[in-house]
């Protein structure tokens, strides 16, 4: 883990990615990252903008909004994990029941944390999808443009993906963002 908090306990700075694409995204995505940081056990750090993006892997549905946060954590990857998919449940996912890649309300998927890897069947650091997806760089490049995931810089990974037809919406009032 990379540094420690006030009360000493070691925090990782960790990389997330929410999405969804039923009911008012904006307003769904703006109380999931609520819900996730608490202040307590984590920090956010940074939001990026929200993305208008077209839906990836089964493209018969609507379009997504996607965003990327920042955030300190003194929990483990697994316990971090445990609270990203709590908050999906919160807002009614129900990953057992769903289509793959297919719509939802809140999606979240832990990123990166730290430096560490990871290649559990229920977690894998960092995402193995990440390359492959502008509907996640874009949004992290936003917030973290020089940080270094498996030896590729943000900024440089952007440039290799198709980002056709992603739309960087405006702030909105009274939506939280942290940069």
């Amino acid at each position: 883990m990379s540094a420690s908090s006030s009360s000493g306990r070691a925090v990782a700075e960790a990389l997330l990615a929410l999405g969804g694409n039923v009911g008012d995204s904006r307003v769904l995505l703006d109380r999931a990252v609520a819900m996730l940081c608490d202040g307590n056990d984590i920090v956010l750090r940074a939001r990026s903008s929200d993305y208008r993006t077209p839906p990836w892997g089964d493209e018969n549905q609507p379009p997504f909004i996607n965003l990327a946060i920042a955030v300190e954590t003194a929990l483990t990857p697994h316990a971090l994990l445990e609270r990203a998919q709590a908050v999906e449940r919160a807002f009614g996912r129900d990953r057992a029941h769903e289509r793959r890649w297919g719509p939802r309300t809140v999606d979240v998927d832990i990123i990166a944390y730290d430096d560490v890897t990871l290649a559990l069947p229920d977690l894998k650091l960092p995402h193995p999808l990440l390359f492959e997806r502008a509907f996640v760089l874009l949004p992290l490049a936003e917030i973290v443009p020089d940080r270094m995931i498996s030896g590729r810089r943000i900024r440089d990974a952007v440039a290799q993906v198709d980002a056709a037809g992603i739309q960087r919406l405006p702030h909105r009032q009274g939506s939280q963002i942290a940069s």
